[in-house]
């Protein structure tokens, strides 16, 4: 499977999450199970958007220059267009 950056939202208070990985099925299991510490108070989440990399090494920087934005306006937009803000 191709590396990505995926963007998660809760059902139980609609916050989102950023993280990338190489694996996207596994990885939601893992959030959804509780094992993921960041998430797992605000379980269940839901997918709502993957950005396909090249390699984890470019989704991993994908991934934290997505999350310094740190504005729900801009995952939004990422979420609806399914581009990385840098990319418009």
């Amino acid at each position: 499977m191709k590396p990505l950056v995926y963007i998660l939202q809760s059902r139980k208070n609609s916050r989102y999450y950023i993280g990338s990985t190489d694996n996207i099925e596994r990885r939601l299991k893992q959030h959804n199970n509780g094992l993921a510490v960041s998430t797992k108070n605000i379980r269940p989440l839901e997918l709502k958007a993957i950005l396909q990399c090249n390699t984890i090494e470019e989704a991993r920087i994908n991934e934290h220059k997505l999350k310094d934005y740190k504005s729900r306006k801009i995952i939004e937009k990422v979420v609806e267009s399914g581009i990385f803000p840098w990319d418009y």
